[in-house]
C-alpha cells in the first residue's frame, strides 16, 4: 500500500513516524512530495501530479503548510484514494465550495482532529450518550505559544478548530454551531504577516446550549481545557472537565462531578491517561490511532473505531472558522517585534514544547 505525504515539515514528520510505527502490521511504501528535498531516505517527488501518476498512492496525507492547502487540494481534484488532511482544511478566502466539490470522488476523507482519539474524550462522549445528559453550556481555553515560530500559519483558526470540533463531537446536535459574537486580537507574532489573528474569543449556540471559547497562539503556556455543564433527565446538574496534553503530550485527564442535596461534591468519574511508554510513540499516540484506522479501512474495509471527521464535517467546521475570522472585531495589532528584528525559533528546536 502506497502512502504519499505531501509536505515533510513538522506535521509531515509526525505522520511519517505514525505510519512507520504501523508498518509492521501493514505492507507500506512511504514517499513524500515537497517543494524542496528534505534530509530523508523516503522516495522524493517535486511535483504532486507526477507523484500521483507514478506512485498511484492509495492514501495521500496533506501536511503542507495550511496556506498551501488550497493548491494541494486543487491538484487532488478527482483523486480516488483516501485523503488524510492536516487541519484546518483551508484558510479564510479560499474557495471552499469549489475545492470541496473536487474531493467528492475520493474513497474517504479524514481531517486530523486527534483529540477525538483521546481515551478521555471517548469516555466522556460515551457517558453523555448513556446517561442522556443534555448540554447547557460548554467553555474552553485552548492555547499554545507560537511566537516567532519559523512555520507560517493562517492564524488562530488553526488552533480553535480542535475545541470547536470536540464540543460538537461530544454533544452532537441536528444543527451546526452558530456564531453569536467574536473578538479577535491581531499581531506580528508570525512570519506570515504583520497582522495575523493570534487570539479569538467568542460565544456561540449549539442547539439550545451556549458555547464560550478562548483560543490563542500566543499563550505563554500550553493549555487545552474544556468545561461542560449538563442536565440529567431528572434535572440534576453535572459538570465535566477535559484536559489534554498536560503536563506532557498525550497525558489527558477527565473529571466528572455533581453536588448532592446538601451541596457536597460527588465525584462521578476521574481518569488520568498517561499516554505510551514506547519512545517510538512519544507525542503521536492519538495520531497513530487515527492513521491505524485509515490503514484498516483502506486495506481491508475495516470500520474505524469511530466515524472519521469526514468531508461534510470538515466543510461545516471550515464554514464556522471562516465566519469567526470574518466577524471578529479587532483593535490595533500587538507588536512583538520591538527592536526591528525578529528572532525565530530554529527548525531544530524542541517544537513539541510549543504544542
Amino acid at each position: 500500500m502506497n502512502v504519499l505525504i505531501i509536505g515533510l515539515g513538522y506535521a509531515g514528520l509526525r505522520f511519517q513516524r505514525a505510519f512507520e510505527h504501523l508498518a509492521s502490521r501493514y505492507p507500506l511504501q512511504l514517499a513524500y512530495c515537497s517543494r524542496r528535498r528534505k534530509h530523508s531516505s523516503l522516495p522524493y517527488y517535486s511535483n504532486l501530479k507526477e507523484a500521483l501518476q507514478e506512485l498511484q498512492p492509495e492514501i495521500v496525507v496533506v501536511s503542507a503548510n495550511d496556506i498551501q492547502h488550497a493548491n494541494v487540494l486543487a491538484d487532488l481534484n478527482g483523486y480516488r484514494g483516501f485523503i488524510l488532511c492536516e487541519k484546518p482544511m483551508l484558510v479564510p478566502g479560499d474557495d471552499l465550495p469549489g475545492l470541496a466539490a473536487g474531493l467528492r470522488a475520493a474513497s474517504g476523507f479524514a481531517l486530523d482532529l486527534v483529540e477525538r482519539y483521546s481515551e478521555a474524550t471517548a469516555l466522556l462522549k460515551a457517558m453523555v450518550q448513556r446517561e442522556q445528559w443534555r448540554l447547557l453550556r460548554a467553555s474552553f481555553h485552548w492555547g499554545k505559544d507560537r511566537l516567532n515560530d519559523y512555520r507560517p500559519t493562517c492564524g488562530v483558526i488553526s488552533e480553535v478548530i480542535h475545541a470547536l470540533d470536540l464540543v460538537s463531537w461530544i454533544c452532537p446536535t441536528h444543527e451546526p454551531m452558530r456564531l453569536h459574537h467574536a473578538i479577535g486580537i491581531d499581531s506580528d507574532f508570525s512570519i506570515s504577516g504583520d497582522r495575523v489573528q493570534d487570539t479569538v474569543m467568542f460565544s456561540a449556540g449549539l442547539g439550545a446550549a451556549t458555547v464560550a471559547g478562548y483560543a490563542s497562539f500566543v499563550n505563554i503556556h500550553r493549555q487545552r481545557t474544556l468545561d461542560f455543564s449538563f442536565a440529567d433527565p431528572a434535572g440534576a446538574i453535572i459538570h465535566a472537565r477535559l484536559e489534554f496534553d498536560e503536563p506532557n503530550w498525550d497525558v489527558d485527564h477527565l473529571r466528572v462531578w455533581t453536588r448532592n442535596a446538601k451541596g457536597a461534591l460527588v465525584e462521578l468519574e476521574q481518569r488520568h491517561y498517561s499516554g505510551s511508554t514506547d519512545p517510538a510513540l512519544a507525542t503521536i499516540v492519538k495520531l497513530t490511532r487515527l492513521c491505524e484506522d485509515v490503514l484498516g479501512q483502506v486495506a481491508a474495509g475495516k470500520p474505524p473505531r469511530q466515524p472519521f471527521a469526514g468531508l461534510d464535517t470538515t466543510i461545516g467546521l471550515q464554514t464556522l472558522l471562516n465566519d469567526i475570522h470574518a466577524r471578529s472585531l479587532s483593535a490595533a495589532p500587538v507588536r512583538y517585534i520591538v527592536n526591528g528584528q525578529r528572532t525565530l525559533i530554529p527548525e531544530n528546536a524542541d517544537l513539541e514544547s510549543l504544542g
